[in-house]
């Protein structure tokens, strides 16, 4: 293992349970990090307690190794690598309300999502809005629930940047016993896988409210990677391996698991909860159902066949009865 030994200062950006697994990640292999809370409130709860109050409570930190911040500009000036693991929904405002510079920065986004309205993967994003060259950002992506991060079962990362030396960079400082780390050059298709598995998750959800058994889910699935290979070959054609625990690997658990929120958020749906009182039970943002909306307006350039996201789409976002739009989905699946 390649270890950090403090080299580079290394920042969190957020405070809800992916961040959280990151910063318990980080410590076993670095002296000290930095850690960006919103709320300050969070922060003295953690200095006095030792652990997160909300997200992955059973997670002890060692607070003398950890400099809290709760201004922005503050952290990111004291920090080399950042890495961002908040809300893509969030993400916009969080960094208007704050005047800094990310020059010599390695930026990290952990956010399995895309910017509503603006439509870009958070790579786009902070190239396009902060001017951060593409060979100095970085994705985190994979098969990670962060409840199994909590507990040290065996996971894996994959880590994808556009040059090699910067995945490195950032895999030395995850890589431990219980986190295994992959090197990509895909930013654009771990992103984009990314973010559509968290629709079809929501899609594997809904089925299962409305009663579809797993021989149902298997055809459902098989065929949503397949629609990530349509849209990925069509908007950026790339040699990647589309059956690679980045893809496939982290559409599977999403689907599937018990951790996954995308995939409790469609089973409420499908069970005929309203959006909005889906949003308020689970208390947590389930990235799928802004990603939809902003997938579908995207493909209206590209015109690649997506009928599951279309789906979702006409589910959460044109109020069509569920039971109605998987009865016709399952003419178009194989």
């Amino acid at each position: 293992m390649n270890r950090m030994h403090d080299k580079d200062r290394i920042a969190v950006i957020g405070s809800g349970s992916w961040a959280t697994a990151i910063a318990k990640i980080l410590l076993l292999n670095n002296e000290r990090i930095n850690w960006y809370m919103r709320n300050p409130g969070n922060i003295d709860y953690i200095r006095q307690f030792h652990h997160n109050k909300k997200y992955l409570s059973s997670v002890y930190f060692d607070t003398g190794r950890i400099s809290f911040f709760n201004d922005l500009e503050e952290v990111i000036s004291r920090s080399d690598i950042l890495i961002f693991a908040i809300p893509s929904a969030f993400l916009k405002g969080l960094l208007a309300q704050a005047d800094f510079k990310l020059d010599n920065k390695l930026v990290v986004s952990a956010i399995k999502g895309i910017i509503p309205e603006d439509n870009l993967t958070i790579a786009e994003f902070f190239n396009r809005y902060y001017n951060v060259p593409f060979d100095r950002i970085g994705i985190i992506t994979g098969p990670c629930h962060a409840e199994e991060v909590a507990l040290e079962r065996l996971s894996y990362l994959t880590i994808a940047s556009k040059t090699e030396k910067q995945a490195l960079r950032i895999a030395s400082c995850l890589e431990n016993h219980f986190i295994r780390t992959v090197i990509s050059e895909d930013i654009y298709g771990t992103e984009y896988a990314a973010v559509l598995k968290n629709i079809f998750a929501i899609a594997s959800g809904i089925c299962h409210g409305l009663g579809y058994g797993d021989n149902f889910q298997a055809v459902l699935i098989s065929n949503a990677i397949r629609e990530i290979k349509r849209f990925l070959d069509h908007t950026y054609p790339s040699k990647r391996a589309i059956n690679s625990s980045a893809y496939l690997g982290d559409l599977l658990v999403t689907a599937y698991s018990q951790f996954s929120r995308n995939r409790a958020f469609g089973v409420m749906i499908g069970k005929g909860y309203s959006v909005r009182s889906v949003m308020l039970e689970l208390n947590m943002i389930a990235e799928g159902y802004y990603s939809t909306s902003c997938i579908k307006e995207i493909n209206r350039k590209h015109n690649v066949n997506i009928p599951i996201t279309d789906t979702v789409y006409n589910i959460l976002y044109e109020g069509i009865s569920p039971a109605i739009e998987i009865r016709l989905l399952t003419d178009q699946l194989e």
